[in-house]
């Protein structure tokens, strides 16, 4: 979501305003910091538009800095203003997540502070074994538990991860599979895609692909998926319902839902729900338990499980530090299942 130079009103800096300046024509107006080109320079400003009122940084640069009609915006979304997740648009959540994942897999830091800390593997879960049968290069740390665990993959099975950033899951699935099944990882970042299929090609998995799509709409066919699986991904989801509704639609009658995710235990304090970081680290967006029963079966699924871990709280009150996060929070495995025929 933007602002264009013609939608809103200036009410301080003249500077802007000179003839001799181009103005930066549009700026995300949930950030406030910038990223420099040079020459410029920066001009701060009131700015309101439908009643929202806010200061921001404007760039500006001179007609020789740029070639003629070409304009850079150099304002970046680094610092969530004033308007909390719980408050701001479904896309507008989308594109935090996406920026904060994408620094992830470019290896960049995307956090106000030290909530984005990595977990290791066998905290998780994992085993060494595990950890030696991927590509190092594909463990980033971003998981709260081992969704391979309750998969119960078999040969020849079609699988997909949801959220499959550097295919960390997608590699052990596929060598649970064989070469006779196939493993499909959706994401909806880039960078990280870029990461998984360099992560493939290095590596020898013929058995994997990575498509760029959104969870909420996933790029697969109907009935075509034997197992879903996903790690710490769907609480990141402004919409898990549609999430829960995309995953019984592309699964096989009798497919079933194995997925580690974080999960709420008591409801969240304010200024935890309102905290972009908190919310892009995999915590303010949890459901609580029976929240998550009623969405899998509101999808459809059957035998639904969510088994919390309560070792688990040893790793997340790492991620925000002095908040005692890990009294609202816990990492569970879940499962359901695809009935072979609907119930009305």
């Amino acid at each position: 979501m933007s602002l264009r130079a013609d939608n809103f009103s200036r009410t301080s800096s003249p500077s802007v305003m000179s003839p001799k300046l181009r103005v930066v024509p549009s700026f995300p107006v949930l950030r406030t910091d910038y990223i420099g080109i040079s020459p410029i320079h920066l001009h701060s400003a009131g700015v309101t538009r439908n009643g929202f009122k806010a200061r921001a940084k404007f760039a500006t640069t001179s007609e020789r800095g740029l070639k003629r009609g070409v304009m850079k915006c150099v304002l970046s979304m680094r610092k969530v203003m004033e308007i909390p997740p719980t408050e701001s648009s479904s896309a507008t959540v989308r594109e935090e997540v996406r920026r904060r994942y994408g620094a992830s897999a470019s290896g960049k830091s995307a956090c106000a502070n030290d909530c984005c800390t990595s977990t290791e593997l066998t905290d998780l879960g994992y085993s060494a074994e595990d950890a030696a049968a991927a590509p190092e290069a594909a463990d980033l740390g971003l998981g709260c538990g081992n969704p391979l665990a309750i998969a119960s993959l078999k040969d020849g099975q079609v699988v997909l991860d949801l959220g499959s950033g550097a295919g960390f899951d997608c590699f052990l699935a596929a060598r649970a599979v064989g070469k006779s099944g196939r493993v499909i990882g959706v994401d909806m970042t880039h960078e990280m895609l870029t990461k998984a299929r360099e992560n493939a090609e290095k590596n020898g998995f013929t058995n994997v692909e990575f498509r760029l799509g959104e969870i909420e709409a996933l790029p697969v066919a109907d009935n075509s998926v034997d197992v879903v699986i996903s790690n710490c991904v769907i609480n990141l989801s402004p919409e898990k319902q549609r999430v829960f509704n995309e995953a019984f639609r592309v699964l096989k009658p009798g497919g079933r839902l194995a997925v580690a995710d974080m999960v709420a235990t008591a409801p969240l304090p304010d200024d935890i729900k309102a905290d972009w970081a908190a919310y892009t680290g995999c915590m303010s967006g949890a459901s609580q338990i029976t929240e998550l029963e009623g969405m899998l079966q509101a999808s459809g699924f059957r035998d639904i499980k969510i088994a919390p871990k309560d070792s688990s709280r040893s790793f997340i009150r790492e991620w925000l530090p002095g908040k005692r996060i890990e009294d609202y929070l816990i990492s569970a495995a879940i499962e359901a299942v695809k009935p072979q025929r609907r119930f009305s």
